[in-house]
């Protein structure tokens, strides 16, 4: 009876987001191409700290974009590299590029925030695009993710670039954000129903315009918060505002950390305000750790024993479920580039990413912080 029980429940767990992959990849598509007219006015807007690695590459690409009418402004968040001399002499021989000088962070405030509410004061135009510093983009993307800003209807639009991977936890973990926001979003219920729990975003990539910002409360809605991918859609939900999402893989790209310390350091930091805070992190280690590791447990051990002792019903359950939790993480690492084998380790890295919440959520309670950037942040 209770090998019963267990099956069925690693079949249930690994279907559902197994049905929902299958839908939400006809949904979540890549921006279309602009309607042909006069180039629109944006604001390219770029938090930089301690980016002299990245922001030179950054600029590059932007500015060779299409279609557009392109200022590129950086906020200068007290570097302590050569970020702010990059940035000085690309302004010296490009006029688009200006630099702005970050104020000190004030108390409550995210540092993050802060730096994109600056960059709101200093926008020029009326549409404006967020974008970290390591994202790198095609010369259509700025046009393209204007295109679907208007023919979505909604007021912030975010692309979710390809993730670049180089070193095995970025190669483990980072493609489970994919996993997770196509396997338990239901993206056609998200467009239809503007209700603030259903939002998505990434905060690599983001679109919207000034009076839709202004409406919402922009980054000071979310001042404190360390998941503004999360938050800020939120935030525009809350002000009876549209958000949708687009698939960037094929014009953007985003290399999110160095190595493996930054990953597990980067991905525990706002780990607490998204599947890893008090109310979401049982149902979600039920659902990921029932669905996604324990499938592939049982064929291990069924195969270990040579079935002995299952009943047939027993062992296929377990092995469609497993089937059913690689398939669908195969089938998302083909879709978005993330390598032909990143599902082989698929149990492992969720496993891993359900430590990495369940510690962030400890550290929460225990009021300790982390140090990003050299400044000490503390959960929310």
């Amino acid at each position: 009876m209770t090998l019963a029980v267990v099956c069925l429940a690693a079949l249930l767990t690994a279907a559902l987001p197994a049905l929902l992959t299958y839908r939400n990849l006809r949904l979540f598509r890549p921006a279309p191409m602009p309607a042909p007219g006069p180039p629109p006015r944006v604001s390219v807007l770029v938090p930089a700290r301690d980016e002299a690695a990245a922001i030179g590459g950054l600029l590059d690409h932007v500015l060779a974009s299409h279609g557009v009418d392109v200022e590129v402004v950086v906020l200068d968040d007290d570097s302590h590299d050569d970020t702010r001399a990059i940035v000085s002499r690309r302004m010296a021989t490009d006029p688009r590029v200006r630099l702005e000088a970050g104020r000190p962070l004030p108390p409550g405030w995210c540092g993050k925030q802060h730096a994109c509410s600056q960059l709101a004061d200093a926008a020029r135009a009326d549409t404006w695009v967020f974008l970290d510093a390591d994202v790198r983009i095609a010369p259509t993307a700025l046009a393209r993710g204007l295109a679907f800003l208007e023919k979505s209807g909604a007021d912030l639009a975010s692309g979710f670039p390809r993730q670049l991977t180089s070193h095995a936890a970025d190669r483990l973990l980072l493609p489970l954000i994919h996993f997770i926001l196509l396997g338990f979003l239901p993206l056609d219920r998200s467009r239809r129903d503007g209700t603030p729990g259903l939002a998505a975003g990434c905060g690599q990539f983001f679109i919207t315009q000034r009076h839709a910002y202004r409406r919402a409360g922009g980054h000071a809605a979310i001042r404190q918060s360390l998941h503004d991918g999360l938050m800020l859609p939120r935030a525009y939900r809350r002000a009876g505002l549209r958000t949708d999402i687009f698939d960037a893989t094929d014009v953007a790209t985003c290399r999110m950390y160095a190595g493996n310390r930054q990953t597990l350091a980067g991905l525990s930091k706002n780990a607490t305000e998204g599947m890893g805070s008090p109310t979401t992190i049982l149902p979600f280690t039920i659902l990921l750790g029932c669905g996604q590791v324990l499938p592939v447990v049982l064929v291990a051990a069924g195969m270990a024993t040579g079935w002995r002792g299952w009943p047939a019903w027993a062992a296929g359950t377990a092995t469609l479920a497993a089937i059913l939790a690689l398939g669908t993480r195969a089938a998302q690492d083909r879709r978005f580039g993330a390598g032909r084998l990143g599902w082989v380790g698929h149990p492992l890295g969720v496993f891993v990413l359900l430590v990495i919440q369940w510690v962030a959520l400890a550290r929460k309670g225990l009021g300790l912080s982390t140090t990003w950037r050299g400044r000490a942040l503390r959960p929310q």
